[in-house]
């Protein structure tokens, strides 16, 4: 029954002309037998209720309707002196309903003055008597006009839940769209900055060992193990950046590089050729894990960035300095162009290791410079609050 309910509710011209069809019968088996002209009196009962069969998708008009044939019905009644009373009248009262709870209050006073018109005409034309005719009417019209006011509210009511739903779900979805654009950022930074250090040093190193294979065995036998050795490392690092990326890891599941790590960067940039000078001021073993990173990375592209463009000879400075409330990250190369040997190719950068360190730096609340000096070196500063507000 319940399903059956909640179908109707969305057919509204079925349960409509369901309605039409009992005051029909209601009509035709309580009045019928008590008129002088049962012809008459079936057609006007087959009459009455039509309207009532489209009152909500034609609402003013079936009112319109409505008034007319019970008007008609008055005058029919009259001149065939036919007393018998239509049942399906109440439809009138139906109709009232509608027009104040789907259409407005504006138009349902209109209908009342049409009503109170056939009432009058009704009293006058049948003899019906006025205190007993206009108290039971009255009361009729106005539980109809009570009842379509709470409908009214009730709809109105469930048309701004509506509409705020549809709001919240336009917010969600929204959020989710920004949800996901911000972890793919998040994930092309780690990624980016992951695949490009070690294909950089790869690219390098092979070059230079495919320059020295013939003339130099043992310095291409070098490059060779640093290729092994970066290939390696990149791969552990790829392995973890996934692994953390496929969960909705916390901030203490981040790696902590610290100065050891930081060490060993340094030191295999060396192998590489790259002359850099590390300095560590502070206590940088117990920051959080996502300064930590942060730290890490932005050395790591600044140092690959060196080596890509910094020429013959490239040298780098790094300077680590831990304060009371930040983490001042510098780091300075000897600038320079890269160098096109017989056996080099020139790496070309994507653009993207300048734009993916000042995100990281926003993210965790910091400031970060970049630039060639006016001494031709090329420099990166950063801070890093040690307490960062993080904006993912």
């Amino acid at each position: 029954m319940r399903r059956f309910s909640l179908w109707l509710r969305g057919k509204p011209v079925v349960a409509d002309c369901m309605l039409a069809f009992g005051l029909l019968l209601v009509d035709i088996f309580v009045g019928v037998g008590e008129s002088t002209q049962p012809v008459v009196y079936l057609v006007l009962s087959g009459l009455l209720p039509l309207p009532v069969a489209l009152r909500r998708t034609y609402p003013r008009a079936m009112a319109g309707a409505m008034l007319i044939l019970s008007l008609c019905t008055t005058m029919v009644s009259y001149l065939l002196d036919d007393m018998a009373v239509h049942p399906a009248l109440l439809a009138l009262g139906i109709m009232l309903y509608t027009l104040v709870a789907y259409v407005g209050r504006r138009e349902g006073l209109l209908l009342v003055v049409g009503l109170i018109l056939d009432t009058t005409l009704s009293i006058w034309l049948l003899r019906q008597p006025v205190l007993t005719t206009v108290w039971v009417i009255g009361m009729y019209y106005a539980l109809c006009w009570t009842l379509a006011e709470f409908n009214g509210a009730r709809h109105a009511y469930d048309a701004e839940v509506a509409a705020r739903l549809a709001v919240a779900d336009d917010a969600g979805e929204r959020r989710t769209h920004e949800a996901v654009s911000r972890e793919r950022t998040r994930i092309a930074r780690e990624l980016h900055d992951v695949v490009a250090h070690a294909v950089s040093v790869i690219i390098v190193q092979a070059d230079g060992a495919k320059y020295a294979l013939r003339r130099d065995p043992d310095t291409a036998e070098q490059a060779l193990s640093i290729i092994s050795g970066t290939g390696r490392e990149a791969l552990r690092e790829l392995r973890r950046t996934v692994a953390l990326l496929r969960t909705e890891h916390a901030p203490d599941q981040l790696p902590q590089h610290g100065t050891a790590g930081l060490a060993a960067m340094a030191a295999m940039m060396r192998g590489t050729g790259l002359a850099v000078d590390l300095e560590l001021t502070g206590e940088l073993d117990d920051i959080t894990p996502e300064v930590s990173l942060g730290v890490h990375r932005i050395i790591q592209e600044s140092l690959t960035n060196t080596l890509r463009h910094a020429g013959a000879s490239p040298k780098a400075w790094v300077r680590v300095q831990r304060r009371d409330t930040d983490v001042v990250v510098d780091v300075t190369d000897s600038g320079g162009t890269p160098v096109h040997g017989p056996p080099a190719h020139p790496i070309q950068g994507s653009g993207l290791g300048l734009l993916g360190m000042r995100e990281r730096i926003a993210v965790l609340g910091g400031t970060l410079t970049a630039g060639r000096r006016a001494d031709g070196t090329w420099r990166v500063h950063a801070t890093i609050p040690l307490t960062p507000g993080l904006t993912e």
